[in-house]
């Protein structure tokens, strides 16, 4: 597992969400797409940190940016997450970490070999990955993605 380079394509994927849609990045190419990795549906700072992105959605969204929550929890897992925080945009499972290995983000609450399971990571239209932030802090994605988008000049097309 390594992390994926900054300036290069990002890692595609594809899979279902939470209220069973397809998401796959190849087919969200032509628009900003924040993707954020968090340990554990329903625990303290991943519930916090979701909320954070529903609450700036308006923001994201004024940045022609799709956000996309990833977790190694269970589709199940993730639909009960998306009630309980009223949570709009797609949340993915992702339980055999293939994603999560792609982006280098190891899955689940226990990080191993020092990777950090709390990531965010900004896409531009094109493909390309622009932006990485691997910190435990749940506080510090949402403000990081948004300074990123607003950086890049990033606006709905």
């Amino acid at each position: 597992m390594s992390n994926p380079p900054l300036n290069q394509p990002a890692p595609d994927f594809s899979g279902v969400s939470d209220d069973g849609k397809p998401v796959s990045l190849s087919a969200l190419r032509g628009q900003w797409v924040v993707l954020y990795f968090y340990p554990k549906a329903n625990s303290y700072g991943c519930s916090i940190e979701a909320q954070k992105f529903e609450a700036k959605l308006p923001e994201f969204e004024k940045y022609g940016a799709q956000v996309i929550g990833i977790s190694t929890d269970s589709q199940g897992g993730q639909a009960a997450f998306r009630e309980k925080c009223h949570l709009s945009y797609p949340l993915l499972p992702d339980p055999d970490q293939t994603i999560c290995k792609a982006y280098g983000v190891m899955g689940g609450l226990t990080s191993l070999m020092g990777v950090s399971n709390r990531a965010s990571f900004v896409v531009d239209p094109a493909g390309t990955l622009v932006y990485e932030l691997r910190s435990m802090l749940h506080t510090v994605h949402v403000p990081g993605a948004l300074a990123e988008l607003k950086k890049r000049g990033a606006a709905r097309a």
